[in-house]
């Protein structure tokens, strides 16, 4: 489906029942079709969005900015008619789900964001990161690591060198990924202004208010972005929860799909507040 916002035309996907909850994805709608569990649908309509400027949606991706952003998903959630919605982002996609939360309260009930950093500064996050690999990690887990790089070969592009780095984003340092992103359609350009333009200033607890309820789910095992980043930031969030996913790393929802469903549909329906709009 698509949808049109100013300067842009937007695609989404949906399926499931239930309270509307907009997932973004800035490398196509497909990879997150594949790796969200299928049970999260019998609680809720998953509407896989497109962000501007990435997948297949239309507009400059230079464009966006958090306003452009909420603006951009309430022209999605009138073409939906839902009176409120939920919103759920990935990694750094999380900052654009809770910016959007804090820019609609009035119309989004509920954040998720999952292995997000509470600052988008990358050359921060990645040295934090290296540190406490360094510190946590298995020796095994490390030695794969260093194999996985070692087997690189030379010119091999960013978007299947992230492949190697998998004893930094799951529980299994071996585990498999590439078939979870079958159908992604990466662009440098949106990725660049997430981390290179709109990520580099942003901290959670800069700005207004945050008033929606927020959920943060991490992996204990996500080296990528550890979940301790998080400990002096919470206290600081009055609407916050965080969970923690013993056996998952960067994307608990595919490691832990049974416990991720129960953990957000329990959360959702103990927060304070209503997805359905009521």
């Amino acid at each position: 489906m698509i949808v049109h916002a100013a300067g842009a035309d937007l695609n989404y996907v949906t399926r499931g029942q239930g309270p509307v909850c907009l997932v973004l994805s800035s490398i196509g709608t497909h990879p997150y079709e594949l790796q969200m569990p299928r049970a999260l649908d019998d609680h809720l309509t998953m509407v896989f969005v497109d962000v501007r400027g990435s997948g297949r949606s239309t507009g400059d991706p230079a464009s966006l900015g958090f306003d452009v952003l909420a603006d951009d998903l309430e022209a999605v959630r009138r073409a939906l008619g839902a009176p409120r919605v939920i919103v759920l982002g990935h990694s750094i996609v999380g900052m654009l789900a809770i910016e959007y939360a804090r820019r609609r309260p009035e119309t989004v009930s509920h954040a998720i964001v999952v292995g997000t950093p509470p600052k988008g500064d990358m050359a921060a996050l990645i040295a934090q990161s290296t540190a406490y690999f360094q510190a946590h990690a298995s020796a095994e887990r490390k030695q794969v690591l260093q194999e996985n790089l070692a087997k690189l070969p030379p010119g091999t592009p960013p978007n299947e060198a992230v492949f190697a780095q998998t004893p930094l984003r799951f529980f299994d340092p071996r585990f498999d990924a590439p078939a979870l992103f079958t159908g992604a359609e990466p662009r440098p350009e949106i990725l660049m202004h997430l981390m290179a333009k709109l990520g580099p200033t942003w901290d959670v607890t800069a700005g207004a208010e945050l008033r929606t309820p927020l959920l943060i789910a991490h992996g204990r095992h996500d080296y990528t972005v550890p979940h301790v980043l998080w400990d002096d930031v919470i206290i600081r969030l009055s609407t916050a929860t965080k969970r923690i996913f013993e056996r998952s790393g960067h994307q608990p929802f595919i490691e832990e799909p049974e416990r991720f469903t129960a953990e957000v549909t329990a959360w959702l329906g103990g927060s304070t507040g209503n997805p359905a709009g009521r």
